[in-house]
C-alpha cells in the first residue's frame, strides 16, 4: 500500500538504455571532455607538470608569433596538408569508380587497396625507409638506371623529406577514402546511368554530371575529414623521420609533442594545441559555408 510505484516497460527500457550508454559517457568525460576544457586552463599557465601553477595569462600565445619552431612547423603542416589531401582523394575516387565499375576479382583489389589502412606504422615505415634508400632502395635503383646520376635522398633529405613522408601517407589513407567513395557510388540510382545511355551520353559525361554530383555529400565529407587527419599526422612522422632532417618535416601535432613531453612545457604545448584547434575550426567552417554551392543533398 505504502510502497513505490512500479516503474513501467518505457522507464525500465529508458534505464537500461542509459545503463548501456554509461561507460561511453563516464570514458568520454574522463578522456576527452576533462581534458579537454583543463587543457584550455593550462595553456594559460606555466607548468612543467609536478610544480605549482604559474598564471600568465595570454604570454603562451603571443610567444607563438615569435618561435620560429612553431612557425616552421605550422608552415609544413600546411603544405602536407596542400599535397596529401588533394591526391588522396582524387586517387581514392578513380580507383573507388574503378572498382565499381563490375571488374572481376572485386573483393581481392579491395582488400589489397585498404590493407594499407589497417597495417600497422611501425610496419609501414620499415618498409618504405627500405624502399627510400638513398643508396640501395629500389626507387632510386630504377631511377639510377634511367639515367639520373643523383636520386633525392627522399627520408635523408630537407628537400624531399616532407615529400617522401607525403608519398607514404597518401599509400596508407587511399583505402579508407575508397570505401567511402564506394558506399556513395553504390548508392546511385541506376536509373540515372540508363536514362543517360539512352541520350547517347559518354562515360565522361555520365562522370561529370551524375556520378560527381550525386557523390558530392561523400566527397563533402572526405574532404573535411582528409583535412583534419592531415592535420593530426603525428605516427607516421614518429616512426619515419622524428621531424628531421632538421625540421624538414616537424609538423605541428610533433612539436606539440615534444614541448609536452620532451621538454615538460604543458602550458605552451596547450597553447599551440588550441592554435591548431582554431586553424581546423576555421577551415571546417568555411568548407561549412562553401558546401552550400556545390553539394547536392
Amino acid at each position: 500500500m505504502f510502497g513505490k510505484k512500479p516503474l513501467t516497460m518505457t522507464q525500465r527500457n529508458r534505464i537500461n538504455g542509459y545503463m548501456f550508454l554509461l561507460p561511453n559517457i563516464l570514458g568520454f568525460l574522463a578522456f576527452i571532455l576533462i581534458p579537454v576544457f583543463f587543457s584550455f586552463g593550462m595553456s594559460f599557465v606555466e607548468w612543467n607538470g609536478f610544480g605549482a601553477f604559474k598564471f600568465i595569462g595570454f604570454d603562451n600565445y603571443t610567444k607563438l608569433l615569435q618561435d620560429d619552431n612553431f612557425i616552421i612547423s605550422f608552415r609544413n603542416s600546411i603544405i602536407f596538408m596542400l599535397i596529401t589531401v588533394p591526391i588522396t582523394l582524387f586517387l581514392a575516387l578513380i580507383v573507388s569508380v574503378w572498382l565499381n565499375s563490375g571488374i572481376k576479382w572485386l573483393k581481392l583489389f579491395r582488400t589489397a587497396v585498404f590493407l594499407p589502412y589497417v597495417t600497422s606504422t611501425i610496419a609501414v615505415a620499415v618498409v618504405w625507409q627500405l624502399i627510400f634508400n638513398p643508396t640501395k632502395g629500389p626507387v632510386n635503383t630504377i631511377l639510377m638506371n634511367l639515367g639520373m646520376d643523383n636520386p633525392p635522398g627522399w627520408f635523408a633529405s630537407t628537400s624531399w623529406a616532407l615529400i617522401a613522408v607525403s608519398i607514404v601517407y597518401i599509400w596508407n589513407h587511399i583505402g579508407y577514402y575508397m570505401v567511402l567513395y564506394l558506399a556513395g557510388l553504390q548508392g546511385i540510382p541506376d536509373h540515372l546511368y540508363e536514362a543517360a545511355d539512352l541520350d547517347g551520353a559518354g562515360i565522361i559525361h555520365k562522370f561529370f554530371h551524375i556520378t560527381l554530383p550525386s557523390l558530392s555529400p561523400v566527397i563533402f565529407f572526405t574532404v573535411i575529414m582528409g583535412v583534419i587527419n592531415s592535420f593530426k599526422v603525428f605516427d607516421m612522422i614518429y616512426v619515419l623521420t622524428q621531424g628531421g632532417p632538421g625540421r624538414s618535416t616537424q609538423v605541428l601535432v610533433y612539436t606539440i609533442y615534444n614541448t609536452a613531453f620532451k621538454q615538460f612545457d604543458f602550458g605552451y604545448a596547450s597553447a599551440m594545441a588550441y592554435v591548431l584547434f582554431l586553424v581546423i575550426l576555421v577551415i571546417t567552417f568555411i568548407q561549412f559555408r562553401a558546401q552550400k554551392k556545390w553539394v547536392n543533398y
